[in-house]
């Protein structure tokens, strides 16, 4: 059967060395001209060619995980003293990855998606080859979407923000903090990102106010010149009054208030819409139910990502090309909308359906007893939350934690 993955990223490598291990022949179209995805940094912004730039990361980036729980279960990140480390060692784990499995033959580079349509029982992908503009037709028998969720810029709407005189951007397009020096910025936002962005441009604007709701944040996890408000009421033309009564003036508003999921490729006939960000419907958030040939990897967020891609490939291909039979699609949906229910329930809103965070494990364990196959580790799990809790106790020096995985359920912290 033949098998299209679009995207050369965490997701899409993982399940081409799975479908490899399935005897499946993938092809891979990558719109960049390398290996990475959305850990390629690119100093470009907005638009080239008419073609969104996709690349969110900025300079002298490292992660905000440890590396411990960034590899893939059977392909850890090795060689590096540091728990934490840059967003270029992420690229040449990924290349090496990619290198060990022989993956780099079957990615077309260069490669633009335009169109993802069903025809019968084919999947019609129209690819514009961005060396030539040649534009070309391929099918396919079965498509993993692996393109990724850090690409489109969400903006929350805030009353009266065409008002705003001052300048504005979006952290997808951050790449450098001189952007801010000497101006009075302010953050919304109050994701790891918000926070973490905060000190760093802060060592270049005159002053920053980060605006977020978050319960139990302390100041002391910020440098001198951050402040924190509440939620941001309304805005005029130089700056924004709070749910507090107060107000404060600025130079740049820089919203830290993540992505949409975007799929601009998909046809109506895929059969997939996204609803406050509510990706739908899909099978234990990864198979299409209208088309079950059809796969979207890497939807869940605040998990280990690269261990949870891996799980959802293994799980996917145990019904695209093993003995596993799916329910039905009414079944199907009625599960994924039941838990929807639940998670309304209990105060979540549409936005957070692919939230984990420390639900992850009980969706990895669901994942790997449908699919009769190997679970990821526990201790994974356990350590993205330790290291996620002391991400929010000491931002300023949680980067120097290193940590070290004893076997499946233990990891001590070394320092």
């Amino acid at each position: 059967m033949s098998l299209c993955i679009i995207g050369a990223g965490t997701a899409g490598l993982c399940c081409a060395r799975r479908a490899l291990e399935n005897n499946q022949i993938p092809t891979i179209f990558e719109l960049s001209n390398q290996i990475g995805g959305t850990w390629i940094y690119n100093e470009n912004t907005g638009t080239i060619n008419g073609i969104d730039v996709h690349s969110s990361m900025y300079e002298n980036l490292r992660t905000n995980l440890p590396k411990e729980v960034m590899g893939f279960p059977d392909f850890e990140i090795g060689a590096n003293k540091d728990s934490y480390i840059s967003s270029q060692d992420i690229c040449l784990f990924l290349n090496s990855y990619a290198d060990h499995f022989e993956l780099r033959k079957y990615i077309i580079f260069q490669s633009y998606v335009l169109r993802v349509l069903k025809k019968k029982d084919k999947w019609q992908v129209l690819v514009k080859n961005l060396l030539t503009n040649a534009m070309k037709y391929y099918y396919f028998d079965k498509i993993i979407i692996a393109n990724g969720h850090y690409h489109t810029p969400n903006y929350i709407q805030i009353p009266n923000a065409n008002l705003f005189k001052g300048e504005y951007m979006h952290s997808h397009d951050y790449r450098k903090s001189d952007v801010f020096q000497g101006k009075r910025v302010l953050v919304i936002g109050g994701g790891p990102s918000a926070l973490d962005l905060s000190n760093i441009i802060s060592k270049a604007a005159k002053e920053v106010t980060l605006s977020h709701h978050l319960e139990g944040i302390s100041n002391s996890i910020f440098l001198e010149n951050v402040t924190t408000k509440p939620d941001v009421r309304e805005l005029n033309e130089n700056g924004a009054y709070f749910v507090d009564g107060s107000y404060k003036e600025f130079d740049t508003i820089f919203y830290c208030t993540g992505y949409k999921y975007s799929f601009p490729f998909l046809s109506i006939n895929a059969g997939i819409y996204v609803e406050d960000n509510w990706v739908q419907m899909l099978y234990k958030q990864c198979i299409n139910i209208r088309n079950p040939s059809m796969a979207l990897i890497g939807l869940p967020f605040y998990v280990c990502a690269a261990q949870m891609m891996d799980l959802q490939a293994r799980f996917v291909y145990s019904y695209f090309y093993g003995k596993n039979q799916l329910p039905s699609a009414k079944e199907m949906t009625e599960e994924t909308v039941n838990k929807v229910k639940s998670l309304l329930a209990q105060g979540y809103k549409k936005r957070q359906a692919h939230m984990l965070g420390n639900n992850q494990m009980q969706y990895f364990t669901e994942l790997a007893n449908a699919a009769q196959i190997e679970n990821i580790k526990p201790v994974m799990a356990k350590l993205h939350c330790e290291s996620s809790n002391l991400f929010n106790e000491n931002l300023l020096h949680f980067r120097e934690d290193i940590f070290k995985i004893i076997d499946s359920e233990t990891f001590v912290k070394v320092n």
